[in-house]
């Protein structure tokens, strides 16, 4: 059940500021969600936007969109808990 994993522009920027750990993480969590973008233990559905799912990092926050048809998923933002939300 794999799916490829598109990163938006402003989430590529992001991620080439963080620090390599960090960054690591967060694209091994990439990885993790393209293998199953609905497993509860790594995401879940962000209430105040439909189609839109968000997945934990620490205390970063990825939001991402599926598209099941297409078997893509969309990284739409990646930023701190408390400025991510500002965003959606």
């Amino acid at each position: 059940m794999n799916f490829r994993v598109g990163v938006a522009r402003d989430a590529e920027k992001i991620l080439d500021r963080l620090d390599r750990p960090t960054e690591r993480r967060i694209r091994d969590r990439f990885v993790q969600l393209a293998a199953d973008p609905f497993d509860a233990r790594l995401s879940s559905p962000l209430t105040e936007r439909h189609g839109v799912r968000k997945s934990r990092v620490g205390g970063w926050r990825i939001l991402f969109a599926v598209d099941r048809e297409a078997r893509v998923i969309y990284i739409l933002t990646i930023d701190t808990r408390g400025q991510v939300y500002k965003h959606a």
